[in-house]
This record gives C-alpha cells, structure tokens and sequence, in this order.
C-alpha cells in the first residue's frame, strides 16, 4: 500500500485519527517533504533511517509518524527526556535508551516484541548525528533475536523524501548484512552529509 497518501497498511501498529494527526498531515504537506514506496502490511518491523545528521531528522520523522498516524516506538539517548522536551517526547511514544548499556538494550527490545502483538521499532543505526566509519549493530542482533524483519527508510534532503526500501531479513553473518544494508543507503544525502 503507497503511503504518499498517509494510508498505512491494515496491520501496522496504528494510532486513532485527531487533531494532532491531522495538523501534521498539513505541516507535512506545507513543507514538501514527503514518503514514497510502500511500508510492508506486517504487525512487527524495524524501521532503520539513514542518513541521520541532524535533529531535523527527527523532527521531520516525528511529523511523518504523526501524519501517517503510525504507533512506532523509535529510540533516542535518554538524556532528551531529562530536558525541557522531555513532557513532549513522551507523549510521542519514544523510548529511553541509555547508550552505557548497549547490550540491555537489545535484551530489552527482544522483550517489548515478544510482550507486543504489534510493534514497530524505529532506530537510527548510526546512533549519533555525527559522521561514523561503523553502524551500531543492535539494530541487527535486535531483529535476529525476535524474528522481525528491517525496514530501510532512506532520508534525502535533496529530494525532501523518506523512502521505504525493501525488507532485510537479517542472517547469522552480521559483518555481512551490515555492509549489504548500508550499501542500500548510498546516494541519498542527509541534512549535514551522506551516509
């Protein structure tokens, strides 16, 4: 199912129509950024979006999940919940991560799918805005360990897109998906830089 429309597919985790929902349809709108392919009709995903430069990626993000009415739980460094936005940032569904604790984080992850009938999980691999020579795999030990599959959303500011690419299953080679999935990312240009 094409999303451009803000339709999401029936089995998606989905959140009910409102206010909110229907001002960010339009600030999505107004500002031309838009998302293009199809989202898979699946109870259970990980979205990985790429490049991630700057907090606009976020910002834009958020707005899109509002606009499309998705219940995606995405994944930031806690210290944001500390901070004056932290009563905002609740309210959005974003889940506390603490970095000292990466390896918590996947068993805690694995948890929340085996606990959901419908979840889907939003992650930057990059885990900071700043540029990296390696992607964080949690993302990829999160979806082996729970069975779910990886959904690459591209972000281009060029373009004003996210794209959803094809589904990644991921295997027991983890050198070897990692460099097949950020291969899928060359080309598309975040705010600040390219993947």
């Amino acid at each position: 199912m094409s999303v451009g429309s803000f339709d999401l597919p029936p089995q998606a985790p989905a959140l009910p129509d409102s206010a909110w929902r229907r001002f960010c349809r339009w600030a999505i709108r107004l500002s031309g950024w838009r998302i293009v392919g199809e989202l898979p009709n699946l109870p259970k995903l990980i979205l990985i979006g790429a490049p991630h430069s700057s907090y606009w990626d976020g910002v834009w993000g958020l707005l899109m999940k509002s606009a499309l009415g998705l219940d995606l739980g995405v994944m930031i460094k806690r210290e944001v919940f500390n901070g004056p936005y932290g009563p905002i940032v609740r309210r959005l569904g974003l889940i506390p991560i603490d970095r000292s604790a990466a390896t918590n984080v996947v068993d805690q992850m694995v948890a929340r799918f085996a606990s959901h009938e419908k979840m889907w999980l939003g992650i930057t691999p990059e885990g900071t805005r700043k540029p990296v020579k390696q992607w964080k795999s949690g993302f990829l030990r999160i979806a082996r360990a729970s069975g779910v599959p990886i959904q690459p959303i591209f972000i281009d500011y060029p373009t004003k897109t996210f794209t959803a690419g094809p589904l990644v299953e991921a295997t027991d080679d983890t050198d070897a998906d990692m460099a097949r999935i950020r291969a899928m990312f060359t080309g598309y240009r975040g705010k600040h830089r390219n993947v």
